[in-house]
């Protein structure tokens, strides 16, 4: 495996450094297991449209793409609501 050098602000990097020594990990480790956790976006389509299949084999319901922006615009007010709380 290759090193890469990765130039970020120091308190991003000090921050890292504390999430990473807080789970008892180097740094190195830490955005290793960061990366392999986070997906793409082309990623996060593919599993948005495996979840629509599913739901719709499963219940019969396939929302509309109209139906799909009310209820997300819903799922945002309702994020923004929890995050001033």
């Amino acid at each position: 495996m290759s090193d890469a050098n990765v130039r970020i602000p120091e308190e991003a990097r000090d921050r890292l450094a504390a999430l990473a020594a807080a789970e008892g990990l180097s740094l190195r480790a830490y955005l290793a297991r960061l990366a392999e956790s986070l997906l793409t976006p082309a990623e996060r389509a593919e599993r948005a449209e495996q979840a629509r299949a599913a739901l719709k084999e499963w219940t019969g319901y396939a929302p509309s793409p109209a139906e799909e922006q009310d209820l997300d615009s819903e799922l945002d007010r309702r994020l923004a609501r929890a995050a001033a709380r």
